[in-house]
């Protein structure tokens, strides 16, 4: 199930399913720890009125989640026609606090007044095994404490007259043959159990009185703290305060943020603008205060596939931040360079992947290739990352901060790739290519480093290092005296790549590949109209681009990533679809490029939310939903589209 929402601060993180449940509740880092596990487990909201009974995930509930177009605050309505009874739910995390807060409105749509209870229900699971945590009811101030550690989490809830919830219980969720105290509220009332250990759950009951065609509302906030005392001081501010005020706080803090693009936004079509303010907030809410960009903060995955996105991939991230470049943002692009600075080996190169943490995350990449050592890397991210700080101090002038990085970054980035070549043909050394999967030189990673030490080497002039920027020169220059190799006379395209072998040959993969292009005229190999790329345009339109129903492109040939049958050539995604509307763009294809976003907007959820690729024959979301590298293309491509780099 995808997350229609993701709210957050860079610190607490809330994922929002397709019913507007809680079911990702990250906290002390966007991406880590998931504090709902990251399996199907989720929060519940239950309604008793009449006698009745009824949880919204149940199927008689008609949903919309969606969020605001200027602030990160959910906009979800739930009705139930047997209850006659319609929720609206409006939830943020508050910008200054790490507390997720939800202000529900409960309408009665019936012709008599009534008497309408919500149950809230919150399952979290602090511990990693799922066992050791401890839920309570803390009578004095009247909350329910969940807590492991350092880690404490408060619940509480009251009607918008400021009563305080009525009733309480707290119990085991998922051992012992344990459902979940959640089934204690279906009868309208609950025990009043005070407190459990292991793996645990808990429920409160607001209760309120709502006249005929009126409407009452509930005020709903966990806190997440490092201690209880801390918990409770943040509780006791927003007590005195108010959720509106929260919220009032809250949303203007995100339209403050959001104006600082509008001066780049005139010339953009309400609906596209729309998208663009939706993807900016996808992408910031993905993006810790430590600097860390989460490529996708959707655990569902976790329940199909060995592992989540919750990571920060040092090329996801360097893309992510590349519109807010653009648009004038410095704060977020910053604090990921610093965290790019830090994370970097003493040679000089990134690694696959980092926990938000900053500690190294998982991988496929193993350590030998046949009977040589190779290094676990996509040398494509330590370049573009080099490449992005170059846009950054085109971009912002920032000469001071971008002078900071030279010999914390920049020069040990610069040199790596500069020796990271192999001399039989002065391209680089094969690593992983950009989706993970294969070793070998590719055109895109080659592209990549191509720029990348071009950039660096006008960063050493500017910054008075002539030494480094003549080295760095020269080895781009051999770089793009053998590009031709890319090409596959025969099929007439830019291959994939080659793997050079032990007698000096190139074994060839000419599987073709639309990062081959990008890659290609994006990063200066090639002009856009030069023979090779109009060359590789023309494969791509006949063989990948709208072969499949749902239209769009998958990223290569025989794409099998979650491949869906028929297969066709495999998935359309966002990324590589929208990479094509910015060649279209480039090359005044305005139109073609203009179907290709009306296309990837088309396939958005409800809420503005894309995934990272589509289902080829119903055009619904496959993988994480969303993927922060789609929106950012997405606004790469208005970008494009308008010209507003110009």
């Amino acid at each position: 199930m995808a997350r229609s929402v993701i709210l957050g601060n860079g610190s607490l993180t809330i994922g929002l399913n397709e019913q507007g449940l809680v079911n990702d509740f990250y906290y002390p880092y966007v991406g880590l720890d998931n504090l709902n596990t990251s399996r199907s487990m989720h929060h519940r909201i239950g309604v008793w009125v009449d006698g009745q009974f009824s949880w919204t995930d149940d199927a008689e509930w008609h949903t919309q989640v969606d969020f605001q177009t200027d602030a990160l605050v959910s906009s979800i309505h739930l009705s139930n026609d047997r209850l006659r009874v319609e929720l609206e739910l409006s939830d943020f995390v508050d910008y200054e606090f790490n507390a997720f807060m939800r202000r529900i409105t409960v309408n009665n749509h019936a012709d008599d007044d009534r008497s309408i209870r919500v149950f809230m229900h919150q399952v979290f699971e602090i511990s990693r095994g799922g066992r050791g945590d401890t839920a309570l009811y803390e009578p004095e101030e009247h909350y329910i404490l969940d807590y492991k550690g350092r880690c404490s989490l408060l619940v509480y809830g009251q009607t918008d007259e400021g009563l305080p919830f009525d009733q309480y219980s707290v119990g085991n969720y998922g051992i012992e043959g344990k459902e979940g105290t959640y089934k204690d509220a279906e009868d309208g009332e609950l025990s009043g159990n005070a407190v459990e250990h292991g793996g645990v759950d808990s429920v409160i009951r607001i209760s309120m009185q709502v006249a005929a065609h009126g409407s009452s509302g509930v005020h709903y906030w966990i806190i997440a703290a490092d201690n209880q005392y801390t918990a409770e001081e943040i509780h006791l501010k927003i007590k005195q305060q108010g959720l509106p005020a929260r919220q009032d706080y809250t949303e203007r803090s995100w339209m403050n943020w959001l104006d600082q693009s509008d001066a780049k936004l005139g010339k953009v079509n309400d609906e596209q603008r729309e998208a663009v303010r939706k993807s900016l907030m996808v992408i910031k809410v993905h993006t810790d205060k430590r600097g860390g960009i989460i490529a996708s903060c959707d655990s569902s995955i976790y329940n199909y596939g060995r592992d989540y996105y919750s990571y920060v991939w040092p090329r996801d991230g360097a893309y992510a931040v590349w519109p807010l470049i653009k648009l004038g943002y410095t704060e977020e692009p910053r604090r990921f360079f610093e965290f790019c600075r830090d994370i970097l080996t003493h040679d000089g190169y990134l690694m696959h992947k980092y926990q938000p943490d900053r500690a190294i995350g998982s991988t496929w990449h193993p350590l030998v290739h046949g009977r040589r050592t190779e290094l676990a890397i996509q040398e494509d991210e330590t370049a573009v990352v080099l490449f992005m700080i170059d846009e950054y101090l085109r971009y912002s002038q920032d000469v001071d901060f971008v002078f900071s990085l030279y010999t914390t970054f920049i020069e040990p980035a610069a040199h790596f790739l500069a020796r990271f070549v192999d001399e039989h043909t002065s391209l680089p050394h094969a690593s992983y290519d950009l989706w993970e999967e294969k070793f070998l030189t590719s055109t895109y990673t080659t592209a990549v480093v191509y720029r990348a030490l071009i950039v660096a080497s006008e960063m050493a002039d500017r910054f008075d290092y002539p030494d480094d920027s003549v080295t760095w020169q020269d080895a781009a220059k051999r770089i793009l005296s053998g590009v031709t190799v890319f090409f596959d006379a025969e099929r007439g395209l830019l291959r994939k790549g080659y793997l050079l072998q032990e007698d000096g040959s190139l074994k060839f993969d000419n599987t073709l590949d639309v990062s081959s292009l990008y890659g290609a005229w994006k990063f200066g190999l090639f002009k856009p109209h030069d023979e090779f790329i109009s060359e590789t345009i023309k494969q791509i339109e006949d063989i990948l681009l709208d072969v499949s129903p749902s239209k769009g492109s998958p990223r290569y040939e025989h794409d099998n990533y979650f491949a869906s049958k028929p297969a066709y050539q495999g998935n359309p995604w966002a990324v590589t679809t929208l990479w094509i509307a910015q060649y279209y763009c480039a090359t005044n294809r305005r139109q073609e490029a203009e179907r290709l976003l009306e296309w990837t907007m088309s396939l958005s959820l409800p809420s503005g939310v894309l995934s990272e690729q589509v289902e080829p024959s119903t055009g619904a979301p496959v993988s994480v939903t969303p993927l922060v590298w789609s929106h950012a293309e997405l606004i790469n491509t208005i970008i494009d589209y308008y010209d507003i780099d110009n």
